[in-house]
């Protein structure tokens, strides 16, 4: 690692335990009460309380679960309609006002409609995820076939490849970037998406543990359920940073190879 990784590093560390001091003493120091802010010790405490008694993992296991099946589902179906729209205008102006009127319709709107569809169980979470998941990697990837290089896809035709064949070595290989980028931007919204689902009707999951403490007036378990949801969105960002950074360089090195 290189010195001014290093020192990045160092600075990053340093922000984040400036951070947990203030959080730990200034509060009692300004006199806000413990139940408006509690200490950062007394939130670490009460994660403890809670991984004991009230079966944070398995709760945490739930939401994660819920927003993987979500994000995989809506990143599917978004990609693949993306590339559908892009390969064929007619298509997409036949279908691009009702895509459009279901993407101004708030998301978050529909949980409680899923709910009454589907009940209490998980499927009504990871429809709210797919729905929210779905629109950021559709754009994406719609967006890069409609800034497709026209040159690129006439050198191929000239050659005579077939439409499969243009969409397989050209369109489909210069979507990529565009397309992990929505990727990136569908990870984070399906934990939001799964939350939502669970906040307005679940009986198990990390929505449902936060509304139990907020119930409770429980701030410092509110803290701890905030705490694991971000743990679990920072994991599935990075889980595609990762899938992006080896697909890329296989693309790379294999184009590099057929060159």
């Amino acid at each position: 690692m290189s010195n001014e990784k290093l020192t990045t590093s160092a600075w990053s560390v340093a922000v984040l335990v400036v951070f947990l001091l203030v959080w730990e003493y200034v509060p009692g120091w300004l006199g806000v009460p413990k139940f408006v802010l509690p200490p950062f010790s007394h939130v670490l405490t009460e994660g403890a309380r809670i991984w004991e008694t009230e079966r944070l993992l398995w709760h945490a296991g739930i939401t994660a679960a819920e927003v993987v099946i979500g994000f995989i589902l809506g990143s599917f179906l978004g990609a693949v309609i993306g590339y559908a729209l892009g390969v064929s205008p007619r298509v997409e102006a036949i279908l691009s006002p009702y895509l459009l009127a279901l993407q101004i319709a708030p998301k978050v709107a529909f949980a409680p409609l899923f709910v009454m569809w589907l009940g209490y169980t998980i499927y009504p979470k990871i429809l709210v995820a797919v729905l929210i998941v779905f629109f950021p990697v559709l754009i994406n990837v719609l967006s890069a076939m409609r800034a497709m290089d026209g040159d690129l896809i006439n050198l191929a035709r000239s050659f005579s490849a077939t439409r499969f064949q243009v969409f397989r070595m050209v369109e489909f290989p210069t979507t990529l970037p565009p397309l992990f980028s929505g990727l990136r931007i569908a990870s984070t919204l399906a934990v939001i998406g799964v939350v939502v689902g669970e906040l307005v009707g679940g009986n198990m999951g990390l929505g449902f543990l936060l509304v139990f403490f907020e119930g409770q007036g429980n701030t410092a378990g509110v803290f701890v359920v905030i705490g694991a949801l971000t743990v679990i969105g920072i994991l599935a960002y990075y889980a595609v940073v990762l899938a992006e950074n080896r697909v890329l360089h296989y693309l790379v090195n294999a184009q590099r190879h057929g060159a």
